[in-house]
């Protein structure tokens, strides 16, 4: 799956990094905790978060994840969008709430893979 499909199951807006849309994701992981993110993400994943603040963008940079995607209409300031344009990523926002975005992306083949 590209970062194009996820874009366009969630009916999503593109913020940043739209020349790297065609770019792989290879699973996904969804949280609002850093934390977590971090113990249980994969490479070249997508991270959905309702969470809008810088440390989202430092983390998706540590752990080679290709999308951001924000969900409940959460859209980062001019700073992160800078910040995520630095760094070839790639910043979608959707309306959808995260458990339902994350049920589309799984329904569309995206997994997040074991624990």
């Amino acid at each position: 799956m590209t970062a194009r499909d996820v874009r366009d199951i969630l009916g999503a807006r593109v913020l940043a990094g739209e020349s790297h849309l065609d770019d792989e994701v290879r699973s996904a992981c969804g949280s609002d905790m850093m934390s977590d993110v971090l113990a249980f993400s994969k490479d070249h994943s997508v991270l959905l978060t309702g969470l809008c603040n810088p440390q989202v963008i430092r983390t998706a940079e540590m752990l080679d994840i290709v999308c951001i995607v924000f969900v409940r209409g959460k859209k980062p300031d001019e700073a992160m969008l800078l910040m995520a344009e630095e760094r070839n990523l790639i910043i979608l926002s959707t309306g959808h709430r995260m458990f339902s975005a994350c049920g589309m992306l799984y329904e569309a083949g995206l997994r997040g893979g074991a624990v």
